[in-house]
């Protein structure tokens, strides 16, 4: 299955875990694609698949990949030399905050790079940097970020399947059709007609201090990652160990929570510009690339937008070929729209702040759907 073929970087390693697994061979006479899925649309996606490895759009440039580390490790260390040269008063607590929340945002989108094998040719590579980056440089756990973000790749907005849209219907109640049940059933967890207007205090401040921060510790040690826990230990020894020696106890939380929040905002904005405005729906077993499309759409390229987003503005490229290095996004992009032309499929590519508009008029056209049906029998 594409899928299938999309995450796994080491076909023939893989393969052999397969094996246990056949229960049997469809007869001749039976089709080898699902009704619900477009054949030619298989086919043509599968060509270009084989396409792109030709074109060795799916190997990494190292350079690349090591300059990001080298700015990542740089910002982290000059947020603390701010503080050792300059003080801690307000002017350089405030610039180090800065710099050690960009620093920290870089390296979240590139451990998605090192989580999706695409910075190594090498599994193991990518594995071993991965918790370097993930766990020491974060705080998180590589394994737990793993677990989830593979499932939201399969079926991305897919209701019960994609775990990032759990906060439905719980904090927000996402997509048109859901919105509607919901209103239906006179279900009300939050008053969702105002799900527009509480969003900009909740899910972009307070997703990486609260419920992040409890869950990557609880996935860890429910499912015993005791060498990640180990690996994030080390952060924390890291960060209020050095920090600790610069500021009072109150300065340090509060420098920690701001820039976890800070972290957060820039992190949530930037991941949900792509998936909340989109088709938000239950699984309806459709082909690989038609299941990508439905749930993600593009922001326009710029030098500052590649680096702002790390290159998540290629979303739509991102979805369909998870394991091909982020600098070759844009050299694809145009095979990917010839082929959504060609099936009549909507490739969807905004201004970056049109982007982050429609999470806001989705979010508020929602809740009036939800307040509609609500008040009506």
């Amino acid at each position: 299955q594409d899928a299938f073929v999309a995450f796994h970087a080491d076909k023939v390693l893989v393969s052999k875990y397969l094996k246990p697994l056949q229960i049997g061979e469809l007869a001749p006479d039976q089709p080898s694609i699902e009704p619900t899925k477009n054949e030619m649309l298989v086919k043509d996606f599968r060509e270009l698949r084989a396409t792109v490895e030709r074109m060795g759009l799916l190997e990494p440039n190292q350079l690349f990949f090591f300059l990001l580390l080298a700015h990542i490790l740089l910002l982290d260390t000059a947020a603390w030399l701010i503080l050792f040269y300059f003080g801690t008063s307000l002017m350089p607590f405030t610039f180090s905050l800065l710099v050690l929340t960009i620093s920290q945002v870089q390296a979240s989108w590139l451990q998605h790079d090192l989580g999706h094998l695409s910075v190594f040719r090498k599994t193991k590579w990518n594995h071993l940097l991965h918790k370097f980056v993930m766990c020491h440089l974060i705080g998180a756990s590589a394994k737990w970020w793993t677990l989830l973000h593979s499932q939201h790749h399969a079926k991305p907005n897919c209701f019960h399947k994609d775990p990032d849209i759990d906060m439905h219907p719980f904090l927000f109640t996402l997509g048109k059709k859901f919105s509607v049940e919901l209103g239906i059933k006179k279900t009300k967890y939050m008053p969702y007609n105002h799900q527009h207007k509480y969003f900009f205090i909740t899910l972009p401040p307070l997703l990486f201090p609260t419920y992040f921060h409890c869950h990557t510790f609880y996935i860890a040690y429910t499912k015993k990652y005791w060498m990640d826990l180990a690996w994030m230990l080390s952060f924390y020894i890291r960060f209020f160990y050095t920090y600790g020696s610069l500021l009072e106890i109150k300065s340090l939380l509060a420098y920690y929570f701001i820039f976890r929040m800070l972290e957060s905002s820039w992190f949530v904005w930037v991941s949900q510009m792509s998936h909340i405005p989109m088709d938000i729906d239950y699984d309806k077993n459709l082909d690989w690339m038609s299941t990508q499309l439905q749930a993600t759409c593009n922001v326009k390229q710029s030098l500052f937008n590649d680096w702002f987003t790390g290159h998540l503005n290629f979303q739509i490229e991102h979805h369909l070929f998870p394991s091909m290095p982020r600098h070759n996004y844009w050299k694809v992009a145009p095979l990917v729209k010839s082929l959504c032309s060609k099936h009549g499929i909507e490739y969807q590519c905004k201004p970056l702040l049109t982007a982050f508009a429609d999470i806001v008029h989705s979010l508020k056209d929602s809740g009036e759907l939800w307040l509609d049906a609500y008040l009506h029998k």
